[in-house]
């Protein structure tokens, strides 16, 4: 059988198809091309906000048509027409290609998917084109037959023929509706690497959905694209053909060729001569013609560029929905631990840290009664009484101190819970914060494992400062050197009680024993240091508590900002894709 004849006289050697490699410095419009890939790449779309899915199969075909066609295309314009031949399950794409190269190059038959890997058919001189990663540099080569019983892989069986025409190559395609997802996938891969793209399809098939689809995507590129009608029978040509040209002239394809391969049995396994004549005599005028193929070529490169800027926008849009998502996630974060911290800073202050123990302990520190009333003509008193209790013995105010502590660090550790458990709460509420709630190693609706380790750990460096402060303050004070170097301790404990006893917290007795604690405690703060220098105390012994709640807050709340930043599109990846989507714009209209 006859395949398609080679003409010597308008078909160069490879070495003259070679001649504009892109040796030197690229071109604007190539260099630009580069970047954008480079750019587009860096996308990573992982949130899982609406159109995320679309959106990252946008990215993906672009970065793929990007690599498998525009720049190597661009670099090499010399190279063979490329030609793919695609379509929908059991439209017999194989049979045909065999029937056109006069060969069994592509296994045909009933079982499905019959085209595994893709098989890509040349003339020998065109070798040295395909055997590299110029096209398709993600899929292996390989030369072998292809076996019964293959799995799909990342594969592109390349077969070299006489009977085809230097310049011009067939690649078959898995089917675009295949039932194995990889064999979908790898076909809209290779489609995208077309220069032209021959769609085959039958008189069943022709209205299916998902060839539409392509379809379209080709016409929104320019692709050069023909039709073949495969397995016609004569009787229901004339409605079919009338009907798919009217499909075609409302999807704005009217200008594509309709070639129409009419039912007959095979001969020997393949077509008759006389079937494939109408696709055989189409494809062997453009690989006789070169300016033709050189058109065929121009066109669809300039449709693919041309596209560029129109999908870029719309990825673009993508990128800036992920990285609104990724502010509205961190915000709720910063909000729920706001809102803790802030219930902290109520808590140290309202009398709340002086239930139960820590008033039993204060009581037995410096006594009621008798004393609370005397207080005012008694200050030196209960001055004398505060020093007795830490000098010369082991400290009066440790029971204080342990009780203080044991009360702040349940505070702490409760409000990370709160937050966290809110911080969570919020996220659940979307589909992006719920993925990354489902997709984090740890339980992000608790405060951390450590976070009891960490609230011991700040409350007892708060503790020390408090002391520091005391002693700092003290230190200056010749009349109080005594308590300045024995009784630190009980006038730390003293200035934390103070900053501690107000009374918006407590109820019922409560009131009455805080209140007069913070009147105690001022009076013997006072007495010690001075009414200015205490409120000074309480103002840096404040301050230097909140800044340990901001800190533990914060470290509990990097757990969510973690998730966010590794799933957010990268800080200045935004910005750098649309100046390379400009770029290649720019260079396109200077062209």
């Amino acid at each position: 059988m006859a395949g398609l004849v080679c003409d010597p006289t308008q078909a160069p050697a490879a070495a003259e198809h070679m001649t504009r490699l892109d040796k030197g410095a690229p071109s604007p419009l190539l260099a630009a091309l580069r970047e954008l890939r480079r750019a587009t790449a860096e996308l990573p779309l992982n949130l899982q906000t609406p159109g995320a899915a679309e959106a990252r199969a946008l990215r993906d075909q672009l970065v793929a048509q990007l690599e498998d066609y525009l720049i190597p295309r661009l670099e090499q314009q010399d190279a063979p027409l490329l030609v793919v031949i695609g379509g929908s399950t059991g439209a017999g794409k194989s049979t045909l290609v065999n029937a056109l190269v006069g060969h069994e190059v592509s296994q045909a038959g009933v079982l499905r998917p019959t085209t595994r890997s893709p098989v890509l058919v040349f003339h020998p001189d065109d070798t040295g084109w395909f055997t590299g990663d110029r096209i398709l540099p993600g899929l292996a080569r390989t030369t072998g037959p292809e076996v019964a019983g293959d799995q799909p892989g990342r594969s592109l069986r390349l077969v070299a023929v006489p009977s085809l025409t230097p310049g011009l190559a067939l690649l078959d395609a898995p089917d675009i509706d295949s039932l194995v997802e990889s064999n979908r996938e790898l076909a809209v891969q290779l489609l995208a690497a077309a220069d032209l793209w021959l769609f085959v399809t039958t008189a069943a098939r022709y209205a299916d959905a998902v060839p539409w689809d392509l379809l379209r995507v080709a016409r929104e590129r320019a692709t050069a694209l023909a039709v073949v009608l495969d397995r016609m029978p004569p009787e229901a040509l004339g409605e079919v053909d009338a009907h798919l040209r009217q499909l075609l002239d409302r999807e704005g394809l009217a200008d594509a060729p309709l070639l129409v391969v009419p039912e007959a049995s095979l001969q020997n396994g393949r077509l008759p001569d006389s079937a494939v004549a109408p696709v055989r005599d189409w494809i062997g005028a453009l690989a006789a013609d070169a300016s033709a193929r050189a058109e065929v070529i121009r066109a669809t490169m300039t449709g693919a560029i041309n596209s560029l800027q129109l999908r870029g926008a719309g990825l673009a849009s993508a990128v800036d929905a992920q990285e609104q998502a990724a502010r509205e996630l961190a915000q709720a974060v910063d909000e729920a631990y706001d809102q803790a911290r802030a219930t902290v800073g109520r808590e140290v202050s309202d009398g709340t840290l002086l239930r139960g123990e820590v008033l039993a302990r204060w009581q037995e520190f410096v006594g009621t009664g008798e004393l609370m009333r005397t207080l005012e003509s008694r200050i030196g008193w209960v001055r004398d009484r505060v020093v007795a209790a830490v000098t010369g013995r082991p400290s009066g105010a440790a029971p204080v101190e342990a009780a203080l502590e044991m009360n702040l660090q349940g505070l702490l550790r409760d409000a990370a819970e709160r937050a966290a458990a809110t911080a969570a709460a919020a996220w659940s509420t979307r589909s992006d914060g719920k993925a990354l709630l489902t997709g984090s190693p740890v339980k992000l609706d608790r405060a951390s494992a450590d976070i009891a380790t960490h609230a011991e750990e700040s409350v007892r460096i708060w503790q020390g400062e408090v002391l520091e402060l005391v002693r700092a303050e003290g230190g200056d004070r010749r009349q109080l050197a005594k308590l300045a170097s024995y009784g630190v301790n009980g006038a730390g404990s003293v200035m934390i009680v103070a900053l501690f006893a107000q009374t918006g917290g407590l109820t019922g007795g409560e009131i009455a024993i805080a209140g007069g604690t913070a009147a105690l405690s001022q009076k013997v703060l006072e007495a010690i240091f001075g009414d200015q220098a205490v409120r000074s105390l309480a103002v840096r012994a404040r301050e230097a508590l909140l800044r340990h709640v901001d800190s533990l807050l914060a470290a509990d709340a990097q757990r969510f900002h973690d998730l966010v930043a590794a799933a957010a599109p990268p800080d200045g990846a935004t910005a750098r894709f649309r100046a390379a989507v400009h770029s290649v714009e720019a260079a396109r209209a200077a062209r």
